[in-house]
């Protein structure tokens, strides 16, 4: 939607070469509904339903039922409250997620996290804390 990036997102599908637990997480089988692409600087309050890919700047609040992809070259500085949150990205600011949150490196997460479910693989950042349980924010 946004960005200059018209073609399927090579660092998408090179990630699904990669046989780790997070095999089909980046892949194209997220049907991605918008996409602040790499360059692209947003600022103010995004409402969407269904998954967005974020690969640019976004400063000020996320809010979704659905998925929320950050690109290992995104940079967020808001608060997030969404279905599900896939990064790879850096997060600055508070977290909440219906479903999980999955941290894959070289992610960097500054702010609390409220979730039922987080993994993180190795050389994720995290700095902040973290409250699990069954719902985390209604």
């Amino acid at each position: 939607m946004f960005g200059k990036n018209s073609e399927p997102d090579s660092d998408l599908q090179s990630s699904s070469n990669n046989k780790s637990s997070h095999e089909g997480v980046f892949t194209p089988n997220h049907d991605v509904s918008a996409f602040v692409g790499e360059g692209v600087e947003f600022k103010g309050v995004i409402n969407y339903e269904g998954t967005v890919r974020i690969d640019g700047q976004l400063e000020g609040e996320i809010h979704t039922a659905g998925v929320l992809i950050v690109g290992q070259g995104a940079v967020i500085q808001a608060k997030v409250k969404a279905g599900t949150i896939i990064c790879r990205g850096r997060i600055v600011g508070d977290v909440v997620a219906r479903e999980k949150i999955q941290l894959m490196s070289p992610a960097v997460l500054n702010g609390s996290v409220k979730t039922p479910s987080l993994s993180m693989e190795e050389n994720v950042l995290f700095n902040g804390n973290c409250e699990m349980g069954l719902n985390p924010a209604k």
